[in-house]
C-alpha cells in the first residue's frame, strides 16, 4: 500500500474520485437439543473514545442534488479512506454513500513535505532536481519568484538573514492567519485559483512566537512554500460529517522522506514539518474547535509494523506530531496505519511477536489509534486458519508468494497477528497509554487483469466475500474496522463492491465463539455481525460421522466484551462439548434464517 498511497499523492487532484469502505483461550462450538430461549435486549459495547456527530434526519437540497441521510444497509465496516477530489459534489455523493452502508468515518489522504532545490533565480525544481516544478513556477511577488523574494526581505531585515533550504507543500485546504507567525515576513499570494503560502522557520528547528529575531539577529532560515486553494477543502467535509454524522480524520502533513532510504523519514526534514504541523494546527484551532465532525487526525507517513528502536525517525515523528496535536487540539487523537510483512523468504518481514513489540514502540509516541494494514490486498500476510498451515496459498495471492502452502509462505496469519497487538494493547494500557487498535482491511488484490482505475496500477478490487473473511479474521480482537479504500476499490466495476455490500449486507460475519454454558446446559457463545433467531450453525471436525446442525437458542443474552466494534452481536446455541475428540479442531459454520451462508466459518478448539 505504500507505493499505491506515494502514486495516489501524485495523481491526487488531477482525477475526480468515482462515484458512490482463532480463536482464544477456549474456543467453541454446539449441538441440537435444548429448547430455545427467548433473545433480551442488546447492550451496547464499547466503541472507543472519539465523538459521533448526529446524523441529520431529513434529506436536503443544494446544488449538488438531494441527498438522503437514512442509513440503510449498515456492513462490518465503519471507516474508509477517501481520495480528495476536485468536484465537490462527487464528495457529498461518496458521504452520502459511505454513510448508507454503515460508514461513520472517513479518514483523508494526505500529502508530503519535500525538501527542494532552486534555480539561481529562485525558481523551485522538481523533485529530481532537474525541472523547473511547474506547479509552483507560478508564484512570483513584485516579478520575482517567491523564494528570491523571502530572502530578500529577509536580508533587508538583517543582511545576515538567508534563506538555507526550501520545501514546499501542496494541500486543497485554504487557511486562516492562524497559519502564520510574523505577517511582515509570511503571507499568502493569491496567483489564479491557487493561494500560495510563504512561511518561515528558523533552521535550527526553533519558532518564534514574533518577529523580532528577524531583525535582530542573522541566520538561516527554512522557507515553506504552501500551494493551497481558494476554497477549503476541509471547512466542506467538516461540513459534510456534521450532515451524515460521519467523523472526519484530516491529514496532517507527511514527513520528508530519508533519500538513503525512503521507507523512513528523514531526520533532516523532521524540524521543519514539526513547525509546518503546528502553524497548521494552530490555525484548526482557531477554526475548528468546536467542530464535532472533526475527531481527530490522519498521520499518513506508513512504516512496517515490527520490533523498532526507540530512536527511530519515523516514531519521532509520530511522538512530536502528537505532542503539537496535545498543544493545540487536546483530545484528538493520532491515527496511524502501518503495514504487516509476514513473508518468511524475506529478511525484514516480521513474526507476530515482533510486530506486537512494534505496536508497543508506536504506542509510547501517544497515537492514539494505531489502525494495521491487514495487508492480504498486498499479499504480505494470508488469511488462514491454525489448521490450514499445510494447505495452498488462495490462488490471488500466488503472485507474491508462489505455488506454496501457508504455513511456508508466512509466519502467521492475520488472525495470529491481531491477536498479539490485541495482547500487546492491553499491556500498553495498563501502563497507562490511551490508545486503540483498529483494523484496516484492505479492499483490493495484489494484481489483477481489470484494474480499477490506471492510478491504482496492478491493483484491483476484491469481493466482498473475501472482505468478509477478512472481517471474520480481525473482528475479535479491534474495536473498529476500517478499509482502503473507498475510491477506486469500493466504486469500479458492476456491481460495485459497494453495490454488493448494500445488496448483502445482512450475511453473518461471525468473528468469535467461546464455550459457555447457560443453567444446565453446556454450549457455544457466538460472536458476530447478523446473528438473529431462526439462524443455524453446522458442527463438523475431521472423522465425525454426521455434521451436527444446531439453531440459534437466543440472542444478545449477554453483552460483548467491551472493546469489540459497536454492532458485535451474540447468539448461543446449546453443545454437549463431551462429545468431542480431544485436542480437535471445530468447524462453526453459521447460515442466516434465509439460508445464506457466511463467508467463512469458525475454526474453534478446545481443550476439555
Amino acid at each position: 500500500m505504500r507505493w499505491l498511497t506515494a502514486f495516489l499523492g501524485v495523481a491526487l487532484l488531477a482525477v475526480a474520485a468515482a462515484v458512490a469502505m482463532v480463536l482464544p483461550r477456549g474456543e467453541s462450538t454446539p449441538t441440537a437439543d435444548g429448547s430455545a430461549i427467548a433473545s433480551v435486549s442488546p447492550s451496547p459495547s464499547a466503541t472507543g473514545s472519539t465523538a459521533r456527530p448526529t446524523a441529520g434526519a431529513t434529506p436536503f437540497t443544494d446544488p449538488c442534488g438531494t441527498f438522503d441521510t437514512a442509513m440503510r444497509t449498515p456492513y462490518a465496516l465503519t471507516g474508509y479512506w477517501l481520495i480528495p477530489t476536485t468536484d465537490h459534489c462527487t464528495w457529498r455523493r461518496q458521504f452520502a454513500a459511505i454513510h448508507e452502508v454503515g460508514g461513520d468515518t472517513v479518514i483523508r489522504i494526505g500529502w508530503g513535505l519535500q525538501a527542494r532545490r532552486t534555480e539561481e533565480d529562485g525558481r523551485i525544481l522538481d523533485k529530481e532536481g532537474k525541472e523547473v516544478d511547474p506547479r509552483y513556477e507560478p508564484c512570483v511577488e513584485d516579478g520575482t519568484p517567491c523564494v528570491a523574494a523571502a530572502e530578500r526581505d529577509l536580508k533587508a531585515a538583517n543582511p545576515g538573514n538567508r534563506v538555507s533550504w526550501t520545501f514546499v507543500y501542496r494541500t486543497d485546504e485554504a487557511f486562516g492567519d492562524g497559519l502564520f507567525r510574523c505577517p511582515e515576513f509570511e503571507r499568502r499570494i493569491t496567483v489564479g485559483d491557487t493561494v500560495f503560502y510563504r512561511l518561515l522557520a528558523p533552521d535550527d528547528g526553533t519558532d518564534d512566537p514574533s518577529c523580532a529575531n528577524i531583525r535582530n539577529k542573522g541566520r538561516g532560515y527554512h522557507l515553506i512554500l504552501v500551494a493551497a486553494a481558494a476554497q477549503d477543502s476541509l471547512t466542506e467535509l467538516l461540513d459534510l460529517g456534521d450532515r451524515f454524522g460521519v467523523k472526519v480524520f484530516p491529514a496532517l502533513p507527511l514527513a520528508p522522506r530519508d533519500p538513503a532510504q525512503s521507507t523512513r523519514a528523514s531526520e533532516r526534514g523532521t524540524d521543519t514539518l514539526t513547525t509546518l504541523t503546528r502553524r497548521i494546527l494552530q490555525d484548526y484551532g482557531d477554526r475548528f474547535a468546536d467542530r464535532t465532525s472533526l475527531s481527530g487526525f490522519y498521520q499518513p507517513f506508513e512504516l512496517q509494523l515490527r520490533d523498532m528502536k526507540a530512536d527511530h525517525p519515523t516514531l519521532a515523528v509520530y511522538a512530536s506530531q502528537h505532542e503539537i496535536v496535545e498543544q493545540e487540539m487536546p483530545g484528538k487523537p493520532i491515527l496511524v496505519s502501518p503495514y504487516l510483512d509476514a513473508r518468511r523468504r524475506l529478511p525484514f518481514s516480521a513474526t507476530p511477536k515482533q510486530v506486537a513489540k512494534g505496536f508497543e514502540a508506536l504506542a509510547r509516541t501517544g497515537v492514539g489509534i494505531i489502525a494495521p494494514q491487514d495487508s492480504r490486498g498486498t499479499g504480505k500476510v494470508g488469511l488462514f486458519w491454525p489448521d490450514q498451515r499445510e494447505e495452498r496459498v488462495d490462488d490471488r495471492l500466488r503472485p507474491v508468494v508462489g505455488e506454496t502452502t501457508n504455513g511456508t509462505a508466512y509466519h502467521g496469519s492475520t488472525r495470529d497477528y491481531y491477536r498479539e497487538m490485541a495482547a500487546a494493547r492491553t499491556r500498553m494500557v495498563e501502563q497507562g497509554y490511551d490508545v486503540q487498535l483498529w483494523a484496516n482491511v484492505e479492499a483490493f488484490e495484489p494484481s489483477t487483469d481489470e484494474p480499477c482505475a490506471p492510478r491504482t496500477g496492478t491493483r484491483g478490487r476484491t469481493d466482498k466475500k473475501r472482505l468478509d473473511t477478512a472481517v471474520t479474521q480481525v473482528g475479535r480482537y479491534v474495536s473498529k474496522i476500517v478499509s482502503y479504500m473507498w475510491s477506486d476499490f469500493f466504486t469500479c466495476g458492476s456491481p460495485s463492491l459497494a453495490e454488493e455490500i448494500a445488496r448483502d449486507a445482512d450475511r453473518p460475519i461471525p468473528v468469535d465463539a467461546v464455550r459457555l454454558p447457560r443453567d444446565i446446559q453446556d454450549g457455544v457463545e457466538i460472536r458476530g455481525y447478523n446473528l438473529p433467531m431462526g439462524s443455524k450453525v453446522t458442527i463438523t471436525w475431521d472423522g465425525q460421522e454426521t455434521p451436527r446442525v444446531v439453531e440459534v437458542a437466543g440472542v444478545d443474552l449477554t453483552p460483548p466484551p467491551p472493546d469489540l466494534p459497536e454492532r458485535i452481536r451474540t447468539a448461543w446455541i446449546p453443545f454437549d462439548w463431551t462429545k468431542v475428540p480431544p485436542d480437535a479442531w471445530i468447524r462453526l459454520e453459521v447460515a442466516s434464517p434465509d439460508g445464506r451462508a457466511a463467508a467463512e466459518p469458525l475454526h474453534v478448539r478446545v481443550n476439555l
